[in-house]
């Protein structure tokens, strides 16, 4: 099967943005796209003698009746899943989108999107789900990045094709990595690209600078230097927010400053606190 852009689609503020941002990576990468909902497992019928609780006799019609009431509301939001991704499908296909398909699965988020990782080339969802029984997706947005292997693209916000896109970089072999991504991938070619470096102006920092820089321009990537001074978290969200970056970058690997920041106790801050999208190189 070929590799897909599959996108989690829930009730959420953020669902348009995951559509718009899944649109628009399928069609640059030219990969199907595949709009995903997922439902937490249907509670199953009522077990067991309720008599005490309810206080009056075995009431074995009440018990039934909630049984029945249960069932409804799986039945409702399997429908309300369906209608959500007939129109993410539908605002998909508006924006050029070619090949969209849908799926609604049961069971836990993070189950599903590692038993569907093998034909993932990019993974989108939203900084923070619908807050429902069926999709609390924000609380699992650290448990999908540490369990993944594949790009995850988190995003908030309205979407906005984006003009410039910052990588953060520390010439580790992570972030070199994510240069050479970046350089093979279709999906930023004619952007322009910012390599950040979060530390100290030495000359062996510009000599890796250097090299990502011409790395990316032979692949046709445009990509302008900096190194800016300061702890790493704050000194590239300050940057971006100053450059106007529609897009940050980072790396999930390594034993870098990047890496503490981006992969452990600090990742829902920095979700949370993040201006801009986020592409999560795994």
């Amino acid at each position: 099967m070929t590799e897909q852009v599959l996108a989690c689609i829930d009730g959420s503020g953020h669902a348009a943005a995951v559509c718009d941002w899944a649109g628009w990576a399928s069609q640059r990468l030219n990969a199907p796209l595949t709009l995903v909902h997922v439902l937490d497992k249907e509670p199953g019928p009522v077990q067991g003698d309720l008599s005490g609780s309810i206080g009056l006799g075995s009431q074995e019609h009440l018990l039934a009746e909630l049984a029945e009431l249960d069932a409804k509301r799986g039945k409702l939001a399997r429908e309300q899943g369906r209608l959500m991704l007939d129109a993410a499908r539908e605002r998909a296909v508006k924006s050029g989108v070619t090949s969209a398909d849908t799926l609604q699965r049961h069971g836990a988020l993070v189950d599903t999107l590692v038993e569907l990782e093998p034909d993932t080339r990019l993974l989108v969802l939203g900084r923070h789900g619908e807050a429902s029984a069926h999709a609390h997706l924000g609380s699992h947005v650290e448990q999908v990045i540490r369990a993944l292997h594949r790009p995850i693209l988190v995003t908030l916000g309205e979407f906005r094709a984006p003009q410039k896109i910052m990588l953060a970089f520390d010439g580790s072999a992570t972030t070199r990595k994510g240069v050479e991504m970046l350089a093979a991938s279709p999906l930023f070619k004619g952007l322009e690209l910012h390599l950040v470096l979060a530390g100290a102006d030495t000359d062996d920092n510009r000599a890796q600078l250097e090299w990502a820089r011409q790395l990316l321009e032979q692949a046709g990537i445009s990509a302008v230097i900096a190194i800016v001074p300061g702890e790493a978290g704050k000194a590239l969200t300050d940057y971006q927010q100053q450059q106007n970056v529609d897009l940050m970058i980072m790396g999930a690997y390594g034993h870098s400053r990047i890496r503490q920041w981006l992969v452990g106790s600090t990742t829902t801050a920095m979700i949370r606190d993040a201006r801009a999208p986020l592409l999560i190189l795994r």
